[in-house]
């Protein structure tokens, strides 16, 4: 049986227009808008954090219908969620400047990590030698923090050139996206010093830095409709490019941008999305240079995305994005995570194609 009962049809194909006809809500979304998503490395289990101060995960099924498993609270708004690569640990951090840890097993949820000031980020790592998942948190005070989950206090700590706003771990490569764009880039087996530092090559500030799933590299999304992919290593230097996206066709002399709120790597072809304040996501492929889909607006910003472990299902959380200032938030504006059924070749890399 397909995902979500039914297979999508496009009436051409390789159509680059997108469908989003099989897409479904979860049941009982969170109270306010969505701040991240993220998917169990080991099963289809959703944990979604917002504005409502609360961190709430919820099963799969296989034909898209969702149940909520628990619920709990942080202090303030929760701005991150990251699964252990066991997917028996939730981290989640946020506004009230600490990190928790929730037992998927004891459904026990502790403080592990504590900042000077909001805490917008944290992912799990582990390293040859440790005797579990590591957790790192960037904050906006600048530093980012180790944590052995057995200690109260950090094992490490490094500070960076301004506040944190976004970070993303592969494997050994950590990249950290803060203010003034700058991007700092550590290799985990030397994780208290840079193995480089940039300027992102986009001209305004970063919203999200995206690790590539073989970790070779990274993506940047700013708020001025642009997507910058990078490479780690000099070497690979020539395949660095940026590319416009999230944007309204000209009209007169003036162009319409939007943030790149989101950007999510496929677990296994590689290919990544983008997701906007203009209500679209697309998928792309980096190494051709080529936008595979594109989907009609949803009808809201999306402000966060994520895909499965097996790259069977997008999910987007749709809500107010703050883009447009405090005037353009209403009681009605839609707040909602959807699952998508990747179907076809919708992610599928192009053929290469080889020259003669």
């Amino acid at each position: 049986m397909a995902l979500f009962g039914a297979a999508a049809t496009t009436s051409t194909a390789g159509s680059t227009i997108g469908d989003l006809k099989n897409d479904v809500a979860i049941a009982s979304p969170p109270d306010d808008t969505v701040t991240d998503l993220t998917f169990s490395p080991t099963a289809d289990i959703l944990a979604v954090s917002s504005w409502d101060k609360k961190v709430r995960i919820y099963q799969i099924a296989s034909n898209g219908a969702s149940e909520g498993k628990h619920i709990y609270e942080h202090d303030d708004v929760v701005f991150n969620v990251d699964f252990s690569k066991d997917g028996n640990k939730l981290a989640s951090c946020g506004a009230d400047k600490q990190a928790k840890v929730c037992d998927l097993q004891s459904l026990q949820t502790v403080q592990v990590a504590a900042h000077d000031n909001v805490v917008r980020c944290a992912r799990f790592f582990e390293l040859p030698n440790s005797n579990g998942p590591m957790l790192v948190t960037g904050s906006w005070d600048k530093t980012i923090k180790y944590w052995d989950l057995r200690s109260p206090n950090p094992v490490g700590t490094v500070t960076c050139q301004d506040r944190i706003f976004s970070m993303d771990v592969r494997n050994s490569l950590l990249v950290v996206g803060t203010a003034e764009r700058y991007i700092n880039v550590i290799n985990l087996q030397d994780p208290l010093k840079f193995y480089k530092t940039l300027q992102s090559p986009l001209k305004w500030q970063t919203r999200v830095v995206s690790c590539f799933t073989d970790a070779s590299g990274f993506a940047i999304g700013s708020i001025e409709g642009r997507c910058a992919i990078q490479y780690v290593e000099d070497k690979d230097a020539s395949a660095n490019f940026s590319f416009k996206c999230h944007r309204d066709p000209p009209a007169g002399n003036t162009t319409q941008v939007y943030t790149v709120n989101d950007i999510s790597f496929h677990p296994q072809h590689g290919t990544f999305s983008t997701a906007g304040s203009d209500g679209t996501f697309h998928f792309w492929d980096k190494d051709a240079k080529h936008r595979l889909k594109g989907y009609p607006t949803v009808g809201g910003s999306i402000v966060a995305t994520t895909f499965n472990s097996s790259g069977t299902i997008f999910a987007y959380a749709v809500g107010y994005d703050w883009s447009k200032g405090y005037f353009a938030n209403n009681p009605n504006y839609p707040n909602k995570v959807m699952l998508h059924p990747i179907q076809g070749d919708e992610c599928k890399p192009r053929p290469s194609v080889k020259k003669r």
